[in-house]
Parts: structure tokens; sequence; C-alpha cells
């Protein structure tokens, strides 16, 4: 997408550990680029995401490939290394306000599932992170949001949050480990460049991943 000369730049962060990044977060990325008319998303691998602490993770340096490869035909969505470059553990109000110091006169979307948006209150600084940021939340099936209980312990959340309508997929880091432990095919989960770089790399083999 071509921003008009001297336009504001509008950018979508999407953290998480990737581990394996699958067609879920591209679909994510890809709705909100849409319905955002974003110049980029930025994707940022989590080294040590605090609600995973004591969790086993595949190797950033797997992780990271693994994202370049999912990325590689879409010129608009950038591996970010905000959180693998700092000490964790990594919130993510800490990499919004990081990102934020880089390009401070773009304008910013913090990219999350219905799911997330519902636990946001459980977040670390959630108050804070409405100040530096807006919510670009994609519908998920099943899930359900109380806007306006959300709102009494969030107050003016609600001028934050857009919500995005896209494909109902539903895609787990974790289901995919599964099906490589159990031998089961990965195909159409995660894209194909991905697919043969975990089995070039026997990943998920001994252990289940969590996203």
């Amino acid at each position: 997408m071509t921003r008009a000369p001297g336009g504001i730049e509008r950018i979508g962060l999407l953290g998480g550990t990737f581990d394996p990044p699958h067609l879920g977060h591209l679909i994510l990325a890809s709705v909100a680029a849409d319905a955002l008319s974003l110049d980029a998303v930025w994707f940022v691998p989590a080294a040590d995401p605090p609600h995973k602490q004591g969790r086993r993770l595949t190797a950033i340096v797997h992780r990271l490939e693994m994202l370049r490869l999912a990325l590689a035909d879409n010129p608009a969505f950038l591996i970010s290394r905000l959180d693998v470059d700092r000490p964790g553990p990594h919130y993510s109000v800490e990499m919004v306000a990081l990102a934020r110091a880089q390009r401070p006169e773009a304008v910013w979307f913090f990219l999350m599932g219905e799911d997330s948006l519902r636990d946001l209150p459980h977040w670390h600084q959630p108050e804070r992170l409405l100040t530096l940021c807006d919510l670009a939340v994609l519908r998920r099936p099943g899930v359900s949001v109380d806007m306006i209980e959300l709102s009494a312990r969030l107050s003016g959340i609600t001028d934050h949050v857009t919500f995005l309508d896209g494909p109902g997929v539903m895609i787990s880091a974790t289901e995919i480990g599964e099906r490589v432990r159990a031998g089961r095919t990965i195909r159409y989960l995660t894209p194909d460049p991905v697919r043969e770089y975990i089995a070039t790399w026997r990943l998920y083999q001994d252990f289940v991943a969590e996203e």
C-alpha cells in the first residue's frame, strides 16, 4: 500500500511466540491491514513472554527463521526484534512503547483476537496500553466480550477498539505441535515453507508448543 505524500504512517503490531507461525497469525494481520489501511504490520516475536514462564519454547533462532519464511511473500509484513534484543520478561505495553519511540509520528494498532480482548484487564498495565495505541480485534467464533463490563474495568476502552470481521479460522500452535508429535499432517495450517522447515529440523517432536 502506498501512503500519500505527507500522510501519517499507520502500523499494526502483532506480538507472540510464533512457535510456530501459522495461518491464523497471517489472517489476522491481513484482515487488519485491509480494514485499517495499514502501511505495515510488524510481527514481534517474544523471547521471554511473562505468561509462559517455565514453559519450553523453540529456540528463538528457529522461530525467527520460520517467521521469515512465513512472511517472505508480503513486503508489508515485517519482523521486529523489539523483544528479542532486550531482556525479559516481555510485556506488550513495553513493546508498544518501544515501537512508538522508533516511529513517534505513526498511528499504532495492537492486533489481537477477541479472546485476548476479554482477558485484557489481567494484562500488565492495560490502562497505559490504551494510551499508546488502539486495539484491532479479530472476532473469534464462540467468543463473546461484554463491552459494558469491560468498560467498567477499563474506562474509555470502547474509544480504542475496532472489531474486525474475517474468516473464522481457529488454529493454534499447540494443535500444530500436537499433530507433529503424533505424526499427523499440518498442511494448510501453516505456510508450506514453515512446514518444510519444521520437518527438516524435526521441531516439535518431543514437546508441545504453546501459543
